[in-house]
Parts: structure tokens; sequence; C-alpha cells
């Protein structure tokens, strides 16, 4: 069926509208977007309606998902699909699992979210969760299952927000200068301890420093391209701007020298800078662990193996933001591998400077 009309512009209501009429049954779509884009968005809305070819839309919305997770297993990393497969789970399919999909609105996806905040999830959490609902009814409407489109997903605005723990100056004077932990009630080496302070000083994420190979270092500079996630799988990182360059402080280099050093006392030879005792990458759970029970040791704060890079970035939050998130992986994205100019090797250098500074600053 075919539409005559077109949006117009609604002043009172600052939104574009279009009605419609299929079967006896009046609809009216909307758009919030201003100038062409909205009308464009409206009408696109009404054309699904009228000419949708639904043919799934009476499976219940569990079937449907459990046919995305299915989808997913096949196109996604283990962590992407499990966080997702755990929504469902937990609070998509209980709230909402055995509707029609055809009959499911936006108002109740919204209330699935309402549900999730009642239990004081934390804002980046429902943000995740937002996120997993939208592509979901995405994968919907490309089986003809629904003409449903989301828009208009909202966090509550007092939604927790999850405190991180940082180590404080007196724990990072003992990261650095204290190698010992405690193994079957023996003081002994502490084998990933230059992995840790190597987490702390440059602001890898856990994966990034377990995944890190000796041909990733250039000189002074260091090249992030793989990362290892819990699930012991190698990836690109956890997005586009993981992959990228920074140089080496003082502080970090003494460090690789340390470990050079541990290396050549424990005679283990690996391809990986901070390998496990067989030469292997390290399994993240095990270097958790061991991390909780260096800490508990010493007393310090707890910080979890993540918050090490939080650490980080709270250590050096005078920096330019640019500058942060260029060395941290949260920049635009940039050519890695590609030939350097003048400007961004300067900034590199400058950023490495800084970063030294402060430590020795804290450390003193």
């Amino acid at each position: 069926m075919k539409r005559t009309n077109t949006a117009k512009w609604m002043e009172k209501q600052n939104r574009w509208q279009i009605n419609v009429q299929k079967d006896g049954i009046r609809r009216t779509f909307t758009s919030s977007k201003p100038g062409r884009a909205g009308a464009k968005e409206a009408n696109a809305k009404a054309d699904a309606w009228l000419d949708d070819n639904i043919m799934e839309g009476n499976l219940k919305l569990s079937v449907l998902f459990d046919k995305w997770i299915e989808e997913l297993k096949l196109t996604t990393s283990k962590d992407h699909w499990r966080k997702y497969d755990g929504f469902g789970k937990n609070w998509i399919n209980p709230q909402i699992g055995g509707k029609k999909i055809s009959n499911v609105t936006e108002q109740n996806l919204q209330d699935v979210i309402l549900a999730a905040h009642k239990a004081k999830l934390s804002k980046k959490t429902m943000s995740n969760l937002k996120a997993c609902m939208t592509a979901f009814i995405k994968y919907c409407r490309k089986r003809k299952a629904t003409t449903l489109v989301v828009e208009n997903l909202t966090i509550p605005k007092n939604a927790p927000v999850g405190v991180r723990t940082i180590l404080q100056p007196d724990d990072l004077k003992i990261l650095m200068n204290d190698d010992m932990t405690e193994a079957r009630g023996e003081a002994v080496v502490e084998l990933y301890i230059n992995a840790y302070r190597f987490e702390v000083a440059t602001g890898l994420r856990p994966g990034e420093v377990i995944g890190l190979k000796h041909e990733d270092i250039d000189g002074s500079r260091v090249h992030i391209r793989r990362s290892i996630n819990h699930s012991g799988i190698t990836t690109a990182g956890k997005n586009e701007n993981a992959r990228r360059t920074f140089m080496l402080t003082p502080l970090a280099k003494e460090i690789l020298k340390r470990q050079e050093e541990l290396m050549k006392s424990t005679q283990i030879r690996s391809d990986y800078i901070f390998p496990n005792e067989y030469g292997d990458h390290i399994v993240q759970t095990t270097y958790y662990k061991r991390w909780v029970r260096y800490r508990s040791y010493h007393g310090m704060s707890e910080a979890s193996p993540y918050e090490l890079r939080h650490t980080f970035v709270s250590v050096v939050k005078s920096l330019p933001e640019g500058m942060l998130k260029q060395v941290v992986g949260h920049s635009e994205s940039m050519d890695t591998f590609g030939v350097y100019s003048h400007d961004v090797e300067g900034d590199l250098e400058e950023a490495a400077k800084k970063i030294q500074s402060i430590f020795l600053r804290v450390l003193d």
C-alpha cells in the first residue's frame, strides 16, 4: 500500500508528523529531528507500516531473542553475546518475553529499563541494556517481525553511577618498590608484579597488558595491536580507538627493564612481555586473583585490575583532554601503523614527558 501524503512540521509540538490509514486503522508517525531528515524519518516510519509484510509478528519476543543470540554467536565475540544473553535472561524476558513481538511497544522496553533502575543497576549497565534492546528490535525489523522503531528510550537521570576505587599515593609507592607477595604462607616474588606496574604507568587495559609482545615495542614507541579477553580469545581491542601508539616514559622503560631481569632470573622465555610461568599469555582470572593476593598482602586499596587503568587516568588527569584520550585509546581514529608526522610524534613525546613528571611528583 502506497502513501499519498507527506509529513508536515507541527510548530506547537516541535516535530514532524504524518497520519496514514490502512484497513480502517489510522496511525500517526512522528520525528523530532529538525529539517528534511525529520520529514524523511517520519515518512519512512509510515511507509514501513503501510507496507510491512509482517511474517513473524505472532512469535513471542523470547523466541526471537533466542534466535538473535544464536546469530550473535556466529558474528560477535563470546563476551559480547554472553552479555546480551544475560540481559535477555535476567531483564528482558522476565518482563516482556511472553508478549507477541508485534505487540511490543517502546513503552514496554522503557519499562524494562525502569525495572532495572528500581533494582539499582548502574547507569552504565542500563545504557548497555538500552543498546541491547535497540539492536534486538533492529534485528526484528530485518526479519519483518515488527515495524517498531526505537528512538526515545531514556536512562533515569538519577541512575547510580558506579564508584571506582583507585590506588592512592601510598599504594603506588608500595607497588613500585615492593616485589613480594604471599604464597603458601611464605613471602615470594610476585611473577606479575611488573604487569601491574606497567598498567598503572601506561593506562593500558588488563587485556592489552596481557597481550603485549616484544614485537610491539619499537624503541620508545609501544604499538597496541591486540587484547586478550576473559575467555582467552585474542581480539583487536575493545574498540576502533584501542589500536594506538604511545611513547614510553622513563618510568615505563624502567619497569620493562625490571621485567626483562625477572624473566632472566626465572628462565622464562616467551613472545609475550608479561607471560605466565609457562611462557604463555596470562589468564585474566589468574591475573585478577594474583593481584588481589598482592594488594591484600600489603594492605592496599581494593582496586581491581581494571581500576589500575583508572588509577593512571586519575593521576594524569591534568593532561590536556585530547592528549589523554590519545594515550588511553579514547581518541578519534588515527593511523597508528602508518607514517607518523612530526606533529603527532611531538605530541606523543610531550605526553610522555608530562606523564613522567606527574608520576615522579606522586611517587616522591
